[in-house]
């Protein structure tokens, strides 16, 4: 398993990244089989893991401190913080308050006294950014984080997170983790040449676009909107919805084009994803052994330029195939009121 070094920190952190959100009640719920998987990613060169507090309502973080177990030290193991843990509306978001309780319970459940990356898991429009950087500053001078980072932020807030670190003299995040696929490419716009701008490390997930590009979809019948994510998420995967029945045709494409490099659907998806460079690691978030094992098949793989050109050719740079995709919307776009002078 190759290594990259996560941003400017000096931390050697593997290409693939376990992604924990499938263990736990989300996914595979026999915690043994679960270490199992774990141990299975460790073993294969995977030195990286992340999950978050409200995977599985914190199963998740439970589950990998049991894998960890004695191989702590040789992990790079990451959280994130910021979705509601409770019907309390503090329970929740970016605040000081939150933050310091949030810590200690991710560092419970993991059992472990310090988190290698802490992010925050979405931008807080209701917390002033200096104060989430001011309390995560203090958590790295306290020795339980080591680096600070976000996720799904946008551009902007990623300049704004390290001038207001800059100018207020907190520490400044090193990562970002956006979602990116072949199929979800409008990172490539703004979010990964600013994240290289500033020198961060990016963690990437959802390389198989929620399961598009893992092959289990080659025409409308395969997808069953009455089970799983697809209950909740309808606007994905209705392939009555012109931009999903497109996502069965570019399925049937990019099928073609691994045919032709003697590779899968999967290994070319993630070898796509790990092409760029601003990429550090691909996040992979397999729920059963199987599906981790087809996965760590496809590590060597690496796509050359004229199998790039045909990707972007498929699909444009820069573009979602269903701008529904997007897991999140700013106020401004997702509040009709804040567009509208009173």
């Amino acid at each position: 398993m190759r290594r990259r070094i996560l941003g400017g920190t000096g931390i050697s952190v593997s290409e693939y990244c376990f992604g924990a959100m499938m263990l736990g009640a989300w996914g595979t719920t026999d915690h043994d089989e679960a270490v199992r998987i774990v141990h299975t990613a460790l073993d294969a060169g995977i030195n990286f893991v992340d999950t978050a507090d409200m995977y599985s309502d914190g199963e998740s973080e439970v589950i990998v401190g049991k894998a960890l177990k004695g191989r702590r030290d040789d992990v790079v193991l990451a959280s994130k913080v910021h979705f509601p843990m409770g019907p309390d509306a503090n329970n929740g978001g970016n605040s000081r308050r939150w933050i310091t309780r949030a810590v200690e319970d991710s560092l419970r459940r993991l059992d472990t006294d310090y988190l290698d990356v802490y992010q925050l898991h979405r931008f807080d429009h209701t917390t002033d950014l200096e104060e989430s950087l001011s309390v995560l500053s203090d958590l790295v001078r306290a020795g339980k984080v080591r680096v600070i980072g976000s996720s799904v932020f946008a551009a902007e807030r990623i300049v704004e997170a390290q001038w207001v670190a800059e100018r207020r003299g907190h520490v400044r995040p090193r990562t970002e983790q956006p979602p990116y696929s072949i199929f979800n490419r409008s990172i490539e716009t703004a979010v990964l040449p600013t994240a290289a701008r500033y020198g961060l490390g990016v963690l990437t997930w959802s390389p198989l676009a929620g399961g598009w590009l893992s092959g289990r979809y080659e025409k409308a019948t395969d997808v069953d909107l009455t089970t799983g994510r697809r209950t909740v998420q309808r606007h994905k995967f209705d392939p009555a919805l012109p931009a999903n029945a497109r996502k069965l045709e570019v399925v049937a494409e990019l099928r073609k084009l691994a045919a032709e490099l003697g590779s899968s659907l999967t290994h070319l998806a993630l070898a796509f994803v790990r092409a760029h460079p601003a990429v550090t690691s691909a996040i992979i978030g397999p729920r059963t052994h199987e599906q981790l094992t087809d996965l760590l098949a496809g590590v060597d793989l690496v796509l050359e330029d004229d199998v790039l050109d045909r990707i972007d050719e498929i699909v444009p740079p820069g573009t979602d195939l269903n701008p529904l995709d997007a897991d999140y919307l700013p106020p401004s776009l997702a509040d009709s009121a804040l567009r509208r002078r009173r």
